[in-house]
C-alpha cells in the first residue's frame, strides 16, 4: 500500500478546497474522482469542514481525503473522527506535529524557515508544506532550504496560480507535489473560482 506522501506525488496536485456548505462536498468528491483526482485537503476554515470530510469519505472510501488549516488539537480528533487520513497546518506548531505522530495520523507542517524544517526532520518528518509559497520566496527559497535538507520534500502553496505552477514543477526542486486552492462552489455544476 502506498504512503499517503506517495500518492500526494502520483498525482502532483492535491486541492485544498474551502467549502462554505457541507451539501457541496459530495459534488466536488465525485468531479475529483471522476477527473482522475481523487483527493483532497478540506480546510478547517469553515464549520462545514468537519461534516464535509465525513460525507467524502463514506461516499468515496477510495478518495485521500484529509483536513487542512488544522490550528489545534481538538480540530485534529474532530477531523479522524470524520475520516481525514491526514492533517496539514499552515506553521510548524510542535504541538499539533507531536499529538498527529503520538495518534499515528499523517501531519504535514507549514515550514518556511530552516528552523522549521529542522525541527520537522528531528521529528522524522520527510514532507512539509511550504507556506505562503509565493510570499516566503517561492522557488528560490525552496531550492536554498532543499539544499542542506536532502532528506525533506516540499509541498508548495500560497499565491500559486496556473501561470505560476510550471516554475514550481522543474527540477532540482525537491518537490512532493503542488497543493492548488480552490473555493469550491457549487451552482449548475461545479466551478473553481479563486485558485492560487
Amino acid at each position: 500500500m502506498k504512503t499517503i506522501a506517495e500518492q500526494f506525488y502520483k498525482y502532483g496536485v492535491v486541492p485544498v478546497v474551502v467549502l462554505e456548505e457541507a451539501k457541496d462536498a459530495l459534488p466536488l468528491a465525485k468531479a475529483l474522482v471522476e477527473g482522475g483526482l481523487p483527493c483532497a485537503e478540506v480546510t478547517f476554515r469553515t464549520e462545514a469542514a468537519e461534516e464535509s470530510i465525513r460525507l467524502m469519505s463514506a461516499k468515496y472510501p477510495e478518495m485521500l481525503v484529509g483536513a487542512g488549516t488544522v490550528l489545534t488539537t481538538k480540530q485534529v480528533d474532530r477531523a479522524a473522527a470524520a475520516g481525514a487520513k491526514f492533517i496539514v497546518s499552515p506553521g510548524f506548531d510542535p504541538e499539533i506535529v507531536d499529538y498527529c505522530l503520538e495518534k499515528k495520523i499523517p501531519v504535514f507542517p507549514g515550514c518556511i524557515t530552516p528552523s522549521e524544517v529542522a525541527q520537522a526532520v528531528k521529528r522524522g518528518l520527510e514532507v512539509v508544506k511550504f507556506f505562503p509559497a509565493e510570499q516566503a520566496g517561492g522557488v528560490a527559497m525552496i531550492k536554498a532550504m532543499a539544499a542542506p535538507y536532502t532528506m525533506v520534500k516540499f509541498m508548495p502553496t500560497g499565491g500559486i496560480n496556473a501561470k505560476k505552477a510550471p516554475r514550481f514543477r522543474t527540477r532540482p526542486l525537491r518537490l512532493l507535489a503542488n497543493l492548488a486552492h480552490f473555493r469550491a462552489k457549487v451552482k449548475k455544476g461545479l466551478s473553481f473560482p479563486n485558485h492560487s
